[in-house]
């Protein structure tokens, strides 16, 4: 038996070997394209201007020593090491960083916490006990609200600056793929065709991004390995062939050197060496589709040793080479007759590398739609296999237009570079703040380790960021102009969501008369005076965790007695949860009324038997009137939209919901039977029934429930106008009155987003004043 037991415990372990350098493999196509292309472009940047190549080798010695400890002090020690294992659930990024933040202080600005939602699966918190100083530090936070919005616009400013690199990096690694061809022609006529094969490039790529990545994803891994084996032979080849003693330039002495001989240009040349890390933010934002042991293993053991010979390489080779001052650049230290296979493999590479970065963008844009940061758009699903694998129509054209007038208006590396490197340099700053933070308030690490954490990486980082500003007018205008506008449009957008939440709030009724329920449904019905027999209110709301599992979605209730036929249901979707149509949605929405149902007529009667995991109550305010969390039938899919928010029961007051607000409405409606519509007002709790009693009124429900279903569902969908009261001002008027009225009528309504039938499709007006 032991040794049996032994054979298979070896078998697993193999297994498992076998599958973690698996998902290592294939991490080098998702992961590490937009990395692996940096040495197109790093030294080129360098030496554009700020400083010379020169017979003493001290420029370009020290330039490699600064590639050499970037490399290993940020993507190695910084990524590798620390911010790798801070994940949300196996998620990476800068919103899961702030969902950890917000889960374990009250710092988000949307106030939409529940403590069921804190039973999620997902909702883990960190055991450790807390520190003294850290419960200090998170008082201090949770108390003043002018740091929840700092934090807030410091995670918007990391977004944005991901959105910009999507424009950017495209273009630089294509670009700088395609320029090898300068040394095949002269400069009268590279000219002419490295930017028109270059925007043909760029545009092929986002014009095949509907089709998804799925067909040709297989392809990625090994394109990427070939690019990083091929810089790997030619860094060797260009070391023992042209200087052995190269090694000798990674020492930091070098770099003392190079800045003493350089001064202020060297410290401006700065911001062309910051390119060697091009996509290090890659390995955390895309964690989630990988382990931290693959993504550890591919860049400690092949991705960072390839890089280092490709720089060491093409050092070897300037060293011994000064009179081409004008051409430094990869291509340069490529043999000629290997020039043409080389560049078709950097050109593969280049693009494997920006289709990395544009699907990240995608999934950004996706996770700040389900944060209430950015207007809703179309959001399309590109494999029914793989998760997470979506396209954005709108976005997809904006960035291929974008990145089409960066490659014609700016023509050159220099320019691209500063404009990528402040993008760049600026997530990284983020990323080290808001680890910080998750030191002190999640790991409940002593505050000297997370502000030695911050001071020791923020410097190195600083140093960087500053030396890119000074490109402001070379390029690095660019990407702050981007984030001025992006983070404009995102906080405007998120601004709205809670002023109108707070209405809502301030105007909350009780859930137990479905008549007064939501302020403007009260309107409605005083209006017209009769409605359907079944009436059921759904809330969307976003939770801080990046998945929601299927079987704890749904928190259903009752409004009034069961004689009204009227429900509530919150819907929980976490920040990387995708979407189906409304055909599924609406199925799955009744099959989870039917077990509420059931569920509730035995637990109120004293003889329920369900289990705990498949349906259990919330009881966690008296303002919640029995809401259970719904899990017997298992969700096949996900719905069509997200929509903001809602906390309590009763502040799904929102009532009749907007199209940007956080409640939808869905009426089930028994088309030509008039003697269902009653008045809820004026039926009283009948009495506790006898058990065969019970078993017709529950049979009696359902029938309700399914004959409704059947004759057909109506959608009421609130169609909202914010506006800003008297007396508000200049900026704040602007900012509802034109600027989120002009968004909220340029993207996606809910029932578009729903793919409701326009003849089952009723709008409600309602105006926000606030």
């Amino acid at each position: 038996m032991d040794l049996g037991h032994g054979k298979c415990r070896d078998s697993s372990k193999k297994d498992s070997w076998k599958t973690l350098f698996l998902l290592a493999y294939q991490s080098l196509g998702v992961v590490y394209g937009d990395l692996s292309t940096s040495p197109l472009y790093v030294y080129k940047s360098t030496f554009a201007e700020d400083i010379q190549h020169s017979d003493t080798n001290e420029e370009i010695f020290g330039v490699l020593s600064f590639v050499f400890w970037t490399l290993t002090l940020v993507p190695l020690f910084k990524y590798v090491f620390v911010v790798l294992r801070a994940d949300d659930n196996g998620e990476g990024g800068t919103f899961a960083l702030y969902s950890l933040i917000c889960r374990h202080a009250n710092v988000s600005l949307l106030p939409n916490r529940q403590v069921a939602d804190e039973a999620l699966s997902t909702y883990k918190l960190e055991n450790a006990p807390e520190k003294k100083n850290s419960s200090i530090i998170k008082m201090y936070l949770e108390k003043h609200k002018c740091l929840h919005t700092a934090l807030l616009i410091l995670v918007l400013l990391g977004t944005c600056m991901v959105i910009g690199d999507g424009i950017l990096t495209p273009a630089i690694s294509v670009f700088s793929a395609v320029s090898g061809l300068e040394l095949s022609m002269s400069d009268n006529h590279h000219q002419y065709a490295v930017v028109p094969i270059t925007c043909f490039i760029l545009v092929c790529l986002f014009a095949l991004q509907h089709y998804g990545t799925h067909r040709v994803g297989f392809l990625f891994a090994p394109v990427v390995l070939a690019w990083l084996l091929c810089i790997s032979a030619l860094g060797l080849y260009n070391i023992i062939h042209w200087n052995p003693h190269v090694y000798q330039a990674l020492s930091p002495y070098y770099m003392y050197k190079f800045l003493k001989k350089t001064k202020k240009g060297g410290w401006m040349s700065l911001g062309g060496i910051l390119l060697c890390i091009t996509g290090s933010e890659a390995m955390f934002a895309d964690l989630g589709h990988f382990s931290y042991a693959a993504i550890q293993i591919a860049f400690t053991f092949l991705v960072y040793p390839a890089l280092i010979l490709a720089y060491m390489g093409q050092a070897a080779y300037l060293s011994q080479h000064h009179d081409n001052t004008n051409h430094i650049g990869f291509y340069i230290s490529v043999p000629e007759k290997l020039r043409i296979p080389v560049l078709i493999i950097a050109i593969l590479a280049s693009v494997v590398g920006s289709q990395a970065i544009i699907s990240g963008t995608f999934s950004i844009i996706n996770q700040s739609q389900s944060l209430s940061c950015f207007p809703r758009v179309k959001v399309v699903h590109t494999s029914d296999k793989i998760h997470g694998q979506i396209y954005v129509p709108e976005i997809n054209w904006m960035l291929m237009i974008l990145c089409v007038a960066v490659t014609i208006g700016f023509r050159d590396t220099k320019h691209m570079g500063n404009a990528s490197g402040l993008a760049v340099m600026t997530v990284m700053l983020v990323t080290t703040c808001l680890t910080s933070l998750v030191i002190i308030l999640c790991w409940h690490k002593p505050p000297i380790v997370a502000l030695s954490f911050l001071l020791f990486f923020g410097s190195i980082e600083l140093l960087y960021f500053s030396a890119s500003l000074t490109k402001f007018t070379e390029g690095a205008w660019l990407p702050i102009l981007l984030a001025l506008f992006l983070m404009t449009v995102m906080f405007v957008w998120h601004y709205a969501t809670i002023k109108k939440y707070e209405f809502d709030l301030h105007n909350k009724y009780s859930p137990i008369s479905p008549l007064a329920y939501p302020a403007n449904f009260s309107r409605f019905v005083t209006n017209l005076p009769a409605f359907h027999r079944v009436l059921v209110f759904v809330c969307v709301k976003s939770v801080p965790v990046p998945y929601v599992p299927p079987v704890e979605r749904y928190l259903v209730g009752r409004v009034g007695p069961p004689a009204h036929r009227s429900y509530r249901c919150i819907v929980r979707y976490g920040y990387r949860d995708v979407h189906q149509d409304v055909d599924s949605f609406e199925t799955e929405l009744v099959a989870k009324l039917a077990d509420f149902i059931n569920y509730d007529w035995h637990q109120t009667n004293g003889t329920c038997s369900f289990p705990e995991d498949n349906a259990s109550l919330s009881n966690e305010s008296p303002t919640e009137y029995r809401l259970a969390v719904i899990g017997t039938v298992s969700f096949s899919g996900m719905p069509a939209y997200e929509v903001e928010e809602s906390v309590q029961p009763a502040s799904v007051s929102g009532g009749f919901p907007t199209v940007d607000s956080v409640t939808d409405v869905i009426e089930m409606e028994p088309v030509g039977v008039t003697e269902r519509r009653v008045r809820f007002g004026a039926d009283d709790e009948p009495a506790t029934p006898s058990p065969a009693g019970m078993d017709l009124q529950l049979q009696g429900e359902l029938e309700d429930l399914l004959s409704a279903q059947q004759a057909g569902t109506a959608f009421i969908i609130g169609h909202s106008h914010v506006q800003a009261k008297q007396g508000s001002s200049v900026l704040k008027r602007l900012a509802l009155n034109f600027g989120y009225n002009f968004l909220r009528r340029n993207c996606r309504g809910a029932d578009v987003a729903l793919k409701v039938p326009p003849v089952s499709l009723l709008e409600v007006g309602m105006v926000y004043i606030v």
